[in-house]
């Protein structure tokens, strides 16, 4: 059962969703359109296992969701306005100093 994830604890789950570059181009993908996992490996040009592994955390983080398609199974944002999100973010400008880092750049922790 799905359930409203606290403010904080979705903007911190999106956050770490985004931490991945792989995980970025999927969800990038997705906003385009539904899809196939086979068909999401080859665009983003990763191993089908490889992929598997972030859609597992794409989930687990609750930004996709899997529909069904007879013996297949696609892949689509859970909601419409991650869509929105992603997009405004993608626009956003963001002030970047060349020489910084940011301090949390070395972890690599999902969801």
């Amino acid at each position: 059962m799905l359930t409203d994830a606290p403010d904080i604890e979705a903007l911190a789950r999106f956050g770490s969703a985004l931490a991945d570059l792989i995980r970025c181009r999927i969800l990038l993908a997705l906003c385009e359109a539904p899809a196939y996992p086979s068909d999401l490996a080859e665009a983003i040009g990763v191993s089908c296992t490889r992929l598997s592994n972030h859609l597992s955390c794409l989930r687990d983080c609750g930004l996709v969701v899997t529909v069904p398609d007879g013996r297949r199974t696609r892949y689509e944002l859970a909601d419409a306005r991650l869509g929105h999100a992603l997009d405004a973010l993608r626009r956003s400008v963001v002030a970047v100093e060349h020489d910084k880092t940011c301090p949390d750049a070395d972890t690599k922790g999902c969801c």
